[in-house]
């Protein structure tokens, strides 16, 4: 296994994306593409890392990584092609910024625990944020970005706002807003105010995200477990109603009450 980086295959592989997107001699699929339309492949090729992860498939994770590089490079190269940035720019920036955020481990400051340096870590983003780097206003939430799954992006803005006090006290009270948000969405429901509904519904999402991290959960997790829970557990009901030779119509609610719970092992979880 080789420990230290291989840049004659990192070298090989901007070749090869070069190559594609060589005007004369290229793949007219990946000469067609922009960073807008790449943009879907490269959120699928992270989300297939994650369940790569979640499966602890080492073996898929390192392919899984090589196809989120890929799209690294994608987008580097079509920047380079504008005029914008090449991958060294890349490369360097995150190695600049990494060495810029942990100034206990490249410089000569200290921090007691990993909440410290969690702390630190939000501290060193707003001085940036504030010096403009990347948003000249310089405001807590600018930088979280607009394109994160919507409970991954909920749970973000609560956490970034708590970095000024703008928080609840405790659990409880983040348990006690989620109860309240259910409350109006009974009313909207109740007075048949369909744009109620989905605004009372979102608020109840955005308080159930940000419970989460009061609880030290990430929702994204959360939900991708009860969807895997779900989908393996319809299989087995699945599995059953076709063994019965029956067809989904010919079973009633109570019957496949039963069946559920039996995919369930007879568990209320």
């Amino acid at each position: 296994m080789n420990a230290h980086p291989d840049t004659t295959s990192l070298a090989e592989l901007l070749g090869i994306m070069a190559r594609l997107r060589d005007r004369q001699r290229g793949c007219p699929w990946d000469l067609e593409q922009t960073f807008a339309t790449i943009a879907p492949y490269t959120i699928e090729e992270a989300y297939e890392v994650a369940d790569a992860i979640e499966r602890n498939d080492l073996v898929d994770l390192k392919d899984e990584l090589g196809d989120l590089l890929f799209q690294v490079v994608f987008h580097a190269r079509m920047a380079e092609e504008a005029g914008a940035f090449a991958f060294a720019d890349v490369a360097r920036a995150i190695c600049d910024k990494m060495l810029r955020r942990h100034p206990h481990v490249f410089g000569d400051q200290q921090v007691a625990d990993s909440a410290a340096q969690t702390k630190r870590w939000e501290e060193i983003k707003r001085e940036e944020r504030v010096a403009g780097t990347k948003t000249p206003s310089g405001g807590v939430l600018d930088d979280v970005p607009v394109g994160l799954p919507a409970l991954t992006r909920a749970m973000k803005l609560g956490k970034r706002a708590a970095t000024v006090g703008f928080d609840w006290p405790d659990t409880a009270g983040v348990r006690a807003k989620v109860g309240e948000e259910l409350g109006e969405l009974d009313a909207a429901i109740a007075a048949g105010d369909a744009a109620g509904v989905a605004s009372e519904m979102g608020d109840v999402l955005f308080s159930l995200a940000n419970w989460c991290r009061h609880l030290g959960v990430d929702p994204e997790t959360c939900l991708r477990g009860a969807n895997q829970k779900f989908a393996t557990r319809f299989r087995a009901v699945e599995r059953e109603v076709a063994r019965n030779g029956r067809e989904w119509q010919s079973y009633g609610a109570a019957e496949l009450d039963v069946l559920w719970l039996k995919a369930k092992g007879g568990s209320a979880r």
